[in-house]
C-alpha cells in the first residue's frame, strides 16, 4: 500500500528529499511530502497514526505518514482536558472494537507508566454500599472504568513515534486540490493534491504534497473543510461539527461516597466519579442546547458549578451537600450538530480524504477502534475489525441521523 500512496503523489513530490526519520532532526518545519497527512494530533489522531503503521507491516519502504498538531501540548484540543475519560455504556452498541487492556499488550513503552490508567469496577454493590444509587440504575459489571487521557495519548504517540512516523507543530490552512487545475465545468470530484501547513505564529507555511488526508481535527473539524483551496461545491454536505465547551470541576467532600464509588451519570445530566482516594471527585454537567457557553475562549464560568451542577449532585448525594470546589478547567467537545456520533470513512466527493471526528465526547472511548478503522481504510481499502459504514458520510447525505443518546 505504501508504494501505492507514493505512486499517488504529485511528480513534484516522488523524491526522498525532506522526509526525515523522526527525532534526528530539530528543524520542526514539516516535510515538503507524506503518504498520509492525519491532520490533529489528539488521540483519534494518534490512534489513526499508530495503526496506519501497524498494519502496513515491516516493509522495505513504509508509509510516511505526518501528523499536523496546531497545539502539541494539548491544551486547547478535547484529548487532554477531558474529565470523564471513562468506559461507560452508550446508546449504540458497537462502540469499541479494541479495548484497552488489548492495547496494553502492543505499547512499548506500555500505556502503564507509573500506574495502572484503568480504574475498574467489577463487581454490582449492593444497595447497602451505595445508597444513593437510584433503585432502576444500570451498572457495567466487566470491562468499565476510567482512564488517564494523557496517559493514553503520550501512549500512542511514542508508540507511532516509534514506528517511524513523524509529527509537526503547525496549522493547515488551505488544500490545493486537482480542481486547482480543471477549466470549466465543475467536477464532480476532486483529489487533494497539497496541504498548506502555516508555522506558528508565523504567515509563513509550508506546502506538502500528499496522497491521502486524514481530518481527525476534533472541534475543527468542520471548519478544516472550510479552508481555502477546497471546491465549495464538492464539500457538500457540510460537515455539522463544531466546538462545544465543556467544564470540568473538582472538589473536596471528606464524607462523600468511598472506594466503592463507580463513575455515575445522573438522570439529570450531572456526572461525577472519584479522583484518587482522599476524599477528591471530579465531574460537571452539559449544557441545555440553549444554554451552549461561548467556545471562543476556555474560560469558566464557576456559577454554572453553584447554580446547576451541585444542586444536581447534592440530591443525589447528600454528603456533597458541604463539598468544597478545590480547581476546574475547560475543553472542547468535537460536538455533531447532526447526531452526535462520529463521521468515519471516505469523503463522498474528496477522494482521498478521510474523516475521524465528531464523537461528540466519547472521542477518548472510541479512539483506538476509530484509529484502527480508518487504517484499515487507508492501507485495506475495507473495514476489517467492524464494519463501520453505518458512520459514514452516506448518513448526511441521505438525512438520516444514526442518533447518540449517551452524550453527557
Amino acid at each position: 500500500m505504501a508504494q501505492t500512496l507514493r505512486d499517488q503523489l504529485p511528480a513534484s513530490g516522488r523524491g526522498e528529499r525532506g522526509w526525515v526519520p523522526p527525532g534526528t532532526h530539530p528543524d520542526p518545519r514539516p516535510p515538503e511530502e507524506a503518504d498520509v497527512v492525519v491532520v490533529g494530533g489528539g488521540v483519534v489522531g494518534w490512534s489513526v497514526a499508530y495503526w496506519l503503521k501497524m498494519l502496513e507491516g515491516r516493509r522495505r519502504h513504509g508509509m510516511r505518514v505526518l501528523v499536523v498538531e496546531r497545539d502539541p501540548m494539548g491544551g486547547s484540543g478535547s484529548s487532554f482536558p477531558s474529565g470523564k475519560t471513562s468506559k461507560c455504556p452508550v446508546s449504540l452498541p458497537a462502540s469499541s472494537v479494541t479495548s484497552i487492556n488489548t492495547l496494553e499488550c502492543q505499547m512499548s513503552p506500555p500505556l502503564t507508566s507509573s500506574s495502572s490508567p484503568l480504574d475498574t469496577c467489577s463487581s454490582h454493590p449492593p444497595r447497602t454500599l451505595l445508597p444513593w444509587r437510584p433503585p432502576s440504575s444500570c451498572k457495567g459489571l466487566e470491562d468499565e472504568g476510567w482512564f488517564d487521557p494523557w496517559t493514553l495519548l503520550n501512549a500512542f504517540r511514542r508508540k507511532a513515534t516509534s514506528l517511524g512516523v513523524q509529527s509537526c507543530s503547525g496549522e493547515v490552512r488551505a488544500f490545493v486540490t486537482s480542481a486547482n487545475y480543471m477549466t470549466p465545468p465543475a467536477p464532480s470530484s476532486a483529489r487533494i493534491k497539497y496541504v498548506h501547513v502555516y508555522m506558528p505564529d508565523s504567515l509563513e507555511y509550508q506546502p506538502v504534497a500528499c496522497a491521502i488526508v486524514v481530518n481527525a481535527a476534533g472541534a475543527w473539524a468542520g471548519k478544516l473543510l472550510e479552508a481555502e483551496g477546497l471546491p465549495r461545491g464538492l464539500c457538500r454536505p457540510p460537515l455539522p461539527i463544531q466546538p462545544r465547551k465543556r467544564y470540568v470541576f473538582t472538589w473536596h467532600c471528606p464524607n462523600g461516597p468511598g472506594l466503592s464509588c463507580p463513575f455515575l451519570i445522573d438522570t439529570s445530566g450531572a456526572y461525577f466519579r472519584r479522583d484518587g482516594s482522599g476524599g477528591n471527585y471530579l465531574g460537571g454537567m452539559s449544557p441545555p442546547e440553549e444554554e451552549e457557553p461561548d467556545p471562543s475562549n476556555l474560560s469558566v464560568d464557576h456559577d454554572y458549578f453553584q447554580e446547576q451542577v451541585w444542586p444536581r449532585l447534592a440530591r443525589r448525594v447528600p454528603a456533597f451537600e458541604s463539598l468544597r470546589v478545590r480547581s476546574s478547567w475547560a475543553g472542547y467537545y468535537d460536538y455533531n450538530t447532526f447526531d452526535q456520533n462520529g463521521v468515519l470513512g471516505p469523503h463522498p466527493r474528496l477522494e482521498n480524504l478521510f474523516s475521524a471526528a465528531g464523537f461528540s465526547g466519547h472521542g477518548l472511548q472510541h479512539a483506538p477502534a476509530a484509529g484502527r478503522a480508518v487504517a484499515e481504510l487507508v492501507v485495506r481499502g475495507r473495514y476489517e475489525s467492524l464494519d463501520l459504514r453505518r458512520l459514514g458520510w452516506d448518513r448526511l447525505l441521505d438525512g438520516e441521523p444514526l442518533q447518540e443518546h449517551g452524550v453527557v
